[in-house]
């Protein structure tokens, strides 16, 4: 099992660096209790393996509970907890400006009376966990992306795919409504219909005289092509931009037959071109 705290400095990207570790596969929970922690970790050792990478996300937003982290750190030592520690910390100018741009205010601003106070005090009381930490990521010049980037090369695993975009690719009926997680959005309904032949009617895009009659113009023809040669374009700058996942919907008017045809083209594309992919049709037994 892998078990990792993440911790440090309000503002230095905690909940974010939480968030790629979750694309990468481990469970996480973001502000966790610092009395739960062990229960925590007991659910991971004492699994059948659904929990091998383990994450959670602690600071000073425990409150005093936070002070007793190091008596929990020796009580992981004893159950022979596997556990390291991520701080994650930046300059007192990067988090004042970031707290400035986000109006929220910090966990310890009200009790210390003012920003710079509340800093000064965090530093105090985190100095023996960054000296205790596996990694110390100073994120004050440093991208969100770049971070991404970091935190992959920390914790990839030997057989670890997770730098790689991750596609879905499904069909839909407009008429049920678009996707909302869709990233892209592709409307075929200009292509020809097989609900109006009524041997297609009751088939589905996944079966070939179907696929033959949608496809069987030019127009769809040269849609097809060009189709490719933008995602063929777009799929390496989307996995350049730090996308871990990639939604693309297909729609027709029902769901039924276009859609599922091109929808099953695409991802099979996409899968040529070496990219994990998962194909869905989402309304393609809707009556």
């Amino acid at each position: 099992m892998e078990f990792v705290i993440v911790t440090g400095m309000s503002g230095a990207g905690k909940s974010y660096a939480g968030n790629c570790m979750e694309d990468m596969g481990f469970f996480c929970v973001d502000n966790l209790p610092v009395p739960l922690i062990g229960k925590f970790a007991e659910l991971g050792m004492g699994g059948a393996g659904e929990y091998e990478r383990m994450a959670l996300v602690t600071d000073v937003r425990a409150g005093a509970a936070f002070e007793g982290l190091f008596r929990v750190l020796e009580e992981l030592d004893r159950m022979h907890c596997p556990v390291r520690i991520l701080f994650m910390d930046a300059s007192d100018d990067t988090i004042i400006k970031r707290y400035k741009e986000t109006r929220r205010s910090h966990p310890l601003e009200s009790e210390k009376g003012g920003l710079e106070a509340a800093l000064c005090a965090e530093r105090e009381l985190l100095a023996p966990l960054r000296e205790k930490a596996d990694w110390v990521v100073d994120t004050s010049d440093l991208p969100k992306l770049k971070l991404k980037d970091m935190l992959l090369r920390i914790f990839r695993t030997r057989d670890d795919r997770m730098d790689e975009m991750r596609v879905n690719v499904t069909s839909f009926g407009f008429k049920y409504g678009v996707p909302p997680e869709a990233d892209l959005v592709f409307d075929v309904r200009f292509m020809a219909n097989p609900h109006y032949d009524p041997q297609l009617r009751p088939r589905t895009g996944l079966e070939q005289p179907v696929a033959d009659y949608v496809f069987g113009d030019d127009n769809a023809g040269e849609f097809m092509q060009r189709l490719f040669d933008m995602l063929q374009f777009l799929l390496p700058l989307y996995k350049q931009e730090g996308k871990s996942a990639l939604f693309i919907a297909v729609g027709c008017t029902g769901g039924r037959h276009r859609s599922v045809a091109v929808a099953h083209r695409v991802a099979e594309f996409i899968a040529g071109c070496g990219y994990p992919v998962a194909e869905n049709h989402r309304d393609m037994l809707r009556s």
